[in-house]
C-alpha cells in the first residue's frame, strides 16, 4: 500500500503539517513533513492484509493505521503525542470522528520517561556526532601489522617501525605461539625460509604461525593488540558508514557553526524537556512552541556544547520536579483507550469504511 493509495482510497482521517514547520521553528531551507492516521477498510483489517504504517522513501510523508497511532497514544509515544495535538493551523484534513480522542484520556506520568529518553537520546547523538567530526577515520583502513609491537631497545616499539629499522619484509617473518602468554608470539625472521609472514594480506584477521626450523634464533617477541585491532574495526565500520548514510545538509550546517555537535538533535532535546515539563505542570502538550529564536539559536550553533548541557541538566531536573508534583496518572486508562478505540473503529465501518 502507498501514499497514492491512501489517498485515491478516502482512507486518511487525520493529515497534519509536522516537523519544523507545526513547531514553528522552519525557516526557508526547512522541508515540509507530513504525518497522519488512515484507517484500513473492514476487509482488510479482519483479513491477513493489515498494513500498520505507510511512508514515502524519505520518511517524510508517514501514515499509521488506526489501531497502531491509537496503541501508541497508549505509551505516550512523543510523536504521537504532538501528531494528535497538531494546532489547527497545521491540520490538512481532520475527520469529525477524531475530535472524540481526548488528551485527558492518554496523558500519563509514563512522559516523564517518553519525552525524557527521547531527549537524552539526543544528546548522545549529538555526543557521537562531536566524537566524530573531531576524530575522523583514514579511509585507507589499517591492517593488523599496525597493532602489533615488538621488544627493543628495553621497551617495545610498533612493529612497521621495527621492520624499517631493520629493512625487513614482513611477508620474510616467522611466528610461533608462546606457551601462557595469551597473543605474545615468537618472531623469526629469514629471507631464505619460506615463512608465513606476519599476515597473509592486509585484509586479515588474524596474524599466521610459521613452523620454524630447530635451529633458527628468535629475533624478538611480538604482542598483537587484538582488542585494540576489534575496536578500531568497529569504529572504522561506524564511521565510513555513518559518512555514507549522513544527512549532508545536517552535517554542513553544524561544520559552518564550527562547535562540533549537531545543533539540530540538541535543539530538539530542549523542545522535548520544555514540553515534558508543561505536560508534567499543566497536563497540555504545546506542539508549537514559543521560544523560536532560542531554539533556532541553538540550532544555529551560537551556544557551547557543554554549555548546553548545563542548561538541559537543569531542565531535567526541573521536569523530574513537574511530575513528581503532577496530578496526572501514572499509566493512561488503558480500558478506556481500548473500548474508544473499538467504539471509534466500528463508528467509522458503519458508515463506509
Amino acid at each position: 500500500m502507498t501514499i497514492d493509495d491512501l489517498r485515491n482510497r478516502g482512507l486518511i482521517i487525520l493529515e497534519c503539517i509536522s516537523g519544523s514547520r507545526a513547531y514553528g521553528l522552519d525557516t526557508p531551507e526547512s522541508d515540509t513533513d507530513i504525518k497522519g492516521v488512515f484507517i484500513l477498510p473492514k476487509h482488510e483489517y479482519y483479513g491477513l492484509n493489515y498494513t500498520a504504517q505507510v511512508n514515502n522513501e524519505t520518511n517524510d510523508i508517514m501514515f499509521y493505521e488506526f489501531g497502531r497511532f491509537m496503541e501508541l497514544l497508549s505509551v505516550n509515544n512523543p510523536n504521537i503525542l504532538e501528531l494528535l495535538s497538531t494546532p489547527e493551523s497545521a491540520i490538512i484534513y481532520k475527520h469529525p470522528f477524531f475530535s472524540e480522542i481526548k488528551l485527558e484520556f492518554i496523558l500519563s506520568k509514563l512522559c516523564r520517561n517518553t519525552f525524557g529518553k527521547f531527549a537524552l537520546s539526543q544528546i548522545k547523538k549529538a555526543k557521537g556526532l562531536k566524537k566524530k567530526i573531531v576524530n575522523p577515520v583514514d579511509k585507507e583502513r589499517k591492517s593488523i601489522l599496525s597493532f602489533c609491537f615488538v621488544n627493543y631497545d628495553q621497551g617495545a616499539i610498533p612493529l612497521l617501525k621495527f621492520l624499517e629499522i631493520k629493512g625487513w619484509s614482513q611477508e620474510n617473518c616467522g611466528l610461533v605461539n608462546i606457551q601462557h602468554m595469551k597473543d605474545v608470539f615468537g618472531l623469526y625472521y629469514s629471507e631464505r625460509i619460506n615463512y608465513n609472514g606476519v599476515i597473509k594480506d592486509v585484509t586479515s584477521g588474524e596474524v599466521c604461525l610459521s613452523s620454524i626450523p630447530k635451529d633458527e634464533k628468535q629475533v624478538a617477541l611480538l604482542y598483537y593488540n587484538r582488542d585494540g585491532y576489534s575496536s578500531y574495526c568497529k569504529e572504522y565500520r561506524d564511521y565510513w558508514d555513518w559518512v555514507e548514510k549522513r544527512n549532508e545538509k545536517r552535517y554542513e550546517n553544524t561544520k559552518s557553526h564550527g562547535k562540533n555537535y549537531d545543533s539540530k538533535n540538541m535543539m530538539h532535546v530542549f523542545r522535548l524537556l520544555e514540553m515534558a515539563i508543561e505536560i508534567g505542570r499543566e497536563g497540555v502538550v504545546n506542539v508549537h512552541r514559543p521560544n523560536r529564536d532560542f531554539l533556532l539559536d541553538i540550532k544555529d550553533g551560537k551556544y557551547e556544547y557543554d554549555e548546553l548541557l548545563e542548561m538541559a541538566s537543569g531542565l531535567q531536573s526541573e521536569m523530574e520536579l513537574a511530575f513528581e508534583n503532577s496530578s496526572l496518572p501514572d499509566r493512561p486508562n488503558l480500558k478506556l483507550i481500548n473500548d474508544l478505540t473499538y467504539r471509534l473503529r466500528d463508528k467509522f465501518y458503519f458508515f463506509g469504511l
